[in-house]
């Protein structure tokens, strides 16, 4: 048999599939509207150049000392400045670079206060160190994303708060969630409602939820029972519905008070305005039906005691934190009436961060707009942002951290800085660069690596707590009149 010698043909081929590729390669962006996506043979390398030339100048920027960003903050007048003396703000300013420097020596990572004369949670601890007497609990409002939903975070820090300075209960709870299945913090059953979100519906005037929840039936119902693998979630004090725009409907709640259950029926009063209907006892589960609900909406129900710490979990798949420039303020206003919150907390992030986005100039400035909002929506709480946490992409068969998501921490810091508020940094209380990986290893984190599950989720709750309970010191110490 004749030996066919092969070598010729394959070197042509190769050469055709070279030119073939360079050609490709030379193709415009765009052609007929539809874009085109180059082929690149040598792209792999020159991302990963790209990726680390960018993580690199990031990386510089970010060792920075936060504490000498400050001089960014707008200026603006203080609620105390007027009266104080020079002598007493000064020692409020060495007293807290003493405690960077504290927090620099310890495990802790400390919170950022971007705020003029360092008082940007001076509200909330005030309301820390009264919240078992001053007639109604010190209330946290945290706002985020699916990060938080199921009460992954929240619920830990929750627990953490309460068991610290005192309050049950789970707090807010929706009229129905997607997350009602696998929340372990509370039972919570609904049927008959449509639900109106403030992603999708740019008209209805929303406030913290959200949400908006109309009965589609008569019989509409909602159903909460307290669990009972938490003592802090055992019982509560009281369990309040809350509503809007009602005419006339009529409401059935029984309830369970430590013995037999009770039952009353009762036409809820009119109104245009927010509305809170609270029965008190010592209440371990509720169940509610309405009839005659023309123009009735509901936003939730709240599980709670009159005293310590409640923490509300207002987690809304998708959100990005921007769309918050839309909550309506006077509602807000009569919302904070009802339940008047000392520190809003906001987690958002995960989903605007693209790895095909380096700048987030964009973002910040929308997020400046929604703090100065909230601000005006809710007068009397400070705001505390958090900073994004560690997200991982593939590179050369390895998961390491995405440069996108160091720019996108500088900017929320930025955020921070530019508006006078606090800010704790996630993604070095997780630790820093690459950290998702340690977490998605020891199953703290998704294979996504990007979502926590619930052991992740404590992990970063107990950090916050001690950041918490750090600063507690500083204000403690800070507003404690020297002999």
């Amino acid at each position: 048999m004749k030996n066919n010698n092969y070598m010729g043909r394959l070197l042509a081929l190769l050469a055709l599939t070279t030119a073939m590729c360079i050609a490709l390669y030379g193709l415009p962006g765009e052609i007929g509207g539809f874009k085109i996506r180059k082929v690149d043979l040598l792209s792999d390398i020159r991302v990963k150049q790209q990726q680390t030339s960018s993580l690199d100048s990031i990386k510089q920027l970010l060792t920075q000392q936060p504490d000498t960003l400050v001089a960014e903050v707008v200026a603006e007048p203080v609620e105390d400045k007027a009266q104080a003396d020079s002598s007493v703000l000064q020692r409020r300013d060495s007293l807290y670079k003493a405690s960077r420097q504290a927090a620099k020596k310890s495990s802790a990572v400390y919170i950022e206060d971007y705020s003029p004369e360092h008082i940007g949670l001076k509200r909330f601890y005030r309301a820390l160190k009264n919240c078992r007497n001053m007639g109604r609990p010190a209330r946290v409002a945290f706002m985020g994303d699916s990060f938080i939903e199921g009460d992954i975070m929240v619920g830990d820090f929750r627990a953490a708060m309460q068991e610290e300075f005192g309050g049950r209960g789970v707090g807010f709870v929706p009229v129905t969630s997607v997350t009602a299945q696998f929340r372990p913090t509370v039972e919570h059953k609904a049927n008959g409602w449509k639900t109106i979100s403030m992603l999708k519906n740019k008209k209805q005037p929303f406030v913290l939820p959200g949400t908006i929840f109309l009965p589609e039936k008569e019989g509409a119902s909602i159903s909460l029972k307290n669990v009972r693998n938490n003592a802090l979630l055992q019982e509560v004090e009281s369990v309040g519905l809350i509503y809007e725009e009602n005419q006339q409907t009529t409401m059935k709640l029984t309830w369970t008070d430590g013995g037999a259950p009770d039952t009353i029926v009762a036409q809820l009063p009119y109104t245009e305005k927010i509305a809170l209907n609270q029965i008190k006892g010592n209440i371990t589960q509720a169940s509610y039906s309405f009839t005659d609900t023309k123009g009735f909406r509901a936003l939730g129900v709240a599980l709670e005691d009159f005293s310590g710490v409640v923490v509300d979990n207002f987690s809304l798949r998708g959100n990005s934190g921007m769309i918050l420039d839309r909550l309506n303020k006077e509602r807000c206003l009569e919302f904070a009436e009802i339940r008047p919150y000392d520190l809003i907390v906001l987690q958002y992030g995960l989903n605007v961060l693209s790895s095909e986005v380096l700048d987030y100039g964009w973002y910040r400035q929308r997020m400046i707009n929604v703090v100065e909002h909230l601000k005006e929506c809710f007068p009397d709480a400070d705001i505390l942002l958090l900073g994004v946490t560690d997200r991982s992409h593939q590179v050369d068969g390895e998961y390491e951290t995405m440069p996108e998501v160091l720019t996108l921490l500088h900017a929320q810091r930025q955020i921070a800085q530019r508006t006078g508020i606090a800010f704790w940094n996630m993604f070095e209380a997780m630790g820093g660069e690459n950290s998702m990986v340690q977490y998605v290893e020891k199953n703290w984190a998704s294979k996504d690596y990007t979502h926590f599950g619930f052991r992740g989720g404590r992990e970063l709750a107990n950090a916050l707590m001690k950041a918490i309970l750090f600063e507690k010191k500083f204000y403690d110490e800070a507003d404690t009149t020297p002999n």
